[in-house]
């Protein structure tokens, strides 16, 4: 069973199910609903609650343990299970899949409520059979990113829980001054509700209240480079500089993508095929997600010979990073982007 995020309320009023999965990168919608569920169990009762991480040599053998015995201390207990790498290994995975099999037919302690927290699962992952065990066998709810485009719908409800509205326009300047990031946007949706009263917000009220609070991310940055949106990657490079962010971070994030866009071009250019097969390309480079529709209009777009001449381009300003060469690490940054907003095919 699938629910969203704002479904899950309405879910847990009516009952609980034995076990809930929560997964992906957006990590406040993620926080949000293991927050609902704990708050709700706690308030049915599930006054104990055992929290378990997975980490490198995890007994997973506690798992089952746990399941098995009665609460120390109310008849209900919840068990939290977070693992942060999102791979559970060999055993682990057969651990899940037994602990699934034995939840329907209660086996396993009937008072006794699974939560297991997942970050963004790749392809490979969620085609596994111990993810899809899981997801089977629970009420799953992902927490996927909010795109920009649908950031202001989202802003929008969120005002609206605090009872206040704002026309589309306000809602798309609010959004586009976070920079698409969703911590940052529930930030300053908090924050209107300590300034103004519930009620109509003007687009003077937000624009004079919200500060420049984008949070300017390396990976949004790199994105903006794929798209070749000198705009928007020019924008995102200035927040940077103004924030002091590391370079050598900026050009490691930079050169990542570079790379992978190369291996992509390269598999197309060895096997003779043409742009009807990046697909194919994409899944042996391992690229997926939102950063394959990014790299394949890349590909598109770009030649083997400009991408290489990136790469060098890039690693040129490590060294200048470096000490190595001299050079303005900044204006680089912004010619790198220059190159992938102008060159086409």
């Amino acid at each position: 069973m699938k629910l969203s995020a704002d479904d899950l309320p309405r879910h847990l009023a009516k009952g609980f199910a034995p076990l809930y999965l929560i997964h992906g990168d957006a990590m406040l919608l993620a926080i949000e609903a293991a927050d609902t569920i704990r708050l709700a169990a706690r308030v049915a009762g599930y006054s104990e609650r055992e929290v378990f991480i997975v980490e490198r040599n995890f007994e997973w053998a506690m798992l089952h343990n746990s399941a098995q015995s009665m609460s120390l201390f109310s008849t209900r207990k919840m068990i939290d299970l977070r693992i942060p790498s999102g791979k559970p290994g060999l055993e682990g995975g057969q651990v899940l899949q037994d602990y699934c099999q034995k939840i329907n037919p209660q086996q396993i302690n009937p008072d006794t409520l699974t939560l297991i927290s997942l970050p963004r699962m790749d392809k490979a992952a969620l085609n596994s059979k111990w993810f899809s065990t899981l997801a089977e066998a629970s009420v799953v709810i992902a927490a996927e990113e909010i795109s920009l485009a649908a950031l202001p719908v989202w802003i929008g409800a969120r005002l609206k829980r605090q009872a206040q509205t704002a026309d589309p326009d306000t809602l798309e300047f609010l959004a586009q001054r976070v920079e698409g990031n969703l911590l940052a946007a529930y930030q300053e949706i908090q924050k209107l509700a300590l300034i103004f009263p519930a009620s109509h917000l003007s687009f003077e009220q937000v624009k004079d209240s919200v500060m420049d609070v984008a949070r300017y991310d390396v990976f949004k940055l790199s994105e903006a480079m794929l798209a070749g949106d000198l705009t928007r990657y020019t924008h995102i490079l200035d927040g940077l500089r103004a924030e002091g962010t590391a370079t050598v971070l900026i050009v490691w994030a930079l050169a990542e993508d570079i790379r992978t866009l190369g291996k992509v071009l390269r598999v197309l250019k060895n096997s003779g095929k043409n742009s009807g097969n990046i697909s194919a390309a994409l899944s042996t480079v391992r690229v997926w997600g939102v950063k394959q529709q990014l790299v394949e209009r890349a590909v598109r777009r770009l030649s083997l010979t400009v991408v290489e001449r990136a790469l060098m381009q890039a690693a040129h300003i490590d060294k200048v990073v470096k000490g190595l060469r001299q050079g303005d690490v900044w204006d680089d940054l912004l010619q790198l982007g220059v190159r992938f907003a102008q060159t086409t095919r």
